[in-house]
């Protein structure tokens, strides 16, 4: 199987800083891949790099075998890639509705205002939003900004879905559902790529699992695997999980 999007060699620097250096891999079509590290270990740059948020200073990012490594974010988007942020900001005052419309209008290609909010319409049934639609963005518990993020991603009609924490500040009932809904986004066959600090996310839902540490990748391989590596252990997990996972030593 050909892989959806690739990353050859990347490597960002800012100013003396690797914050990305020297990344490979690439992404199957359908996959939900985990990308783990310790803070500063270069996860959202990575994802930035790749949304055209910032440029690679080198190597190579293409996506269905199409160089976008110097594409802006818009065109970027456009071709199928979205993300979400890890911190959620909806345009305040605007309407729920107003604001996944939005993202179908720049990159969802609604053809007019009427069909942006009927496709958004769609997103906000999908994600659970439909009852709060006219609630203006800043009304929203952050629960409920989280489902937003994804509602305005998903109008954008991605193959590539990017999440970024989006867990975060969630309490575990609210996780759960969280994780309920990115299962079913994948159900539709957007393949994803979730940034995660909780590791029984990244073992429930994940197909796969990546991890940066200093911004290089360092391990790479199913959950399990992952998890087991001493290098892993050793750059992120900790003693308590090398004693779960029976990697100590």
């Amino acid at each position: 199987m050909s892989a959806l999007l690739s990353l050859h060699d990347v490597t960002r620097t800012f100013g003396g800083l690797r914050a990305v250096d020297g990344v490979s891999f690439a992404l199957q079509p359908g996959e939900i891949l985990g990308l783990i590290g310790p803070n500063g270990a270069g996860k959202t740059t990575l994802i930035n790099l790749i949304t055209g948020v910032h440029s690679a200073t080198s190597g190579k990012v293409t996506f269905e075998g199409r160089d976008i490594t110097r594409l802006k974010a818009y065109r970027i988007a456009r071709l199928g890639i979205a993300r979400t942020f890890q911190i959620v900001q909806p345009f305040p005052k605007m309407t729920v509705l107003e604001n996944v419309a939005a993202g179908s209008l720049f990159a969802g290609r609604a053809s007019s205002l009427a069909e942006a909010s009927r496709q958004a319409m769609e997103q906000l049934r999908f994600t659970g939003l439909a009852a709060v639609a006219e609630r203006p963005a800043l009304s929203l518990t952050l629960a409920q900004r989280k489902r937003l993020e994804f509602a305005k991603s998903l109008a954008m009609k991605p193959r590539v879905l990017m999440l970024d924490e989006v867990n975060a500040g969630l309490n575990p009932v609210e996780v759960e559902d969280a994780l309920a809904l990115i299962r079913k986004v994948a159900e539709t066959g957007v393949t994803i790529v979730l940034i995660e600090h909780l590791l029984k996310v990244v073992v429930s839902v994940s197909t796969r699992v990546v991890v940066l540490h200093h911004g290089k990748l360092i391990a790479e391989g199913t959950p399990d695997a992952v998890l087991r590596d001493p290098l892993v252990v050793e750059a992120y997990l900790g003693a308590k999980y090398a004693a779960r996972y029976g990697a100590a030593g």
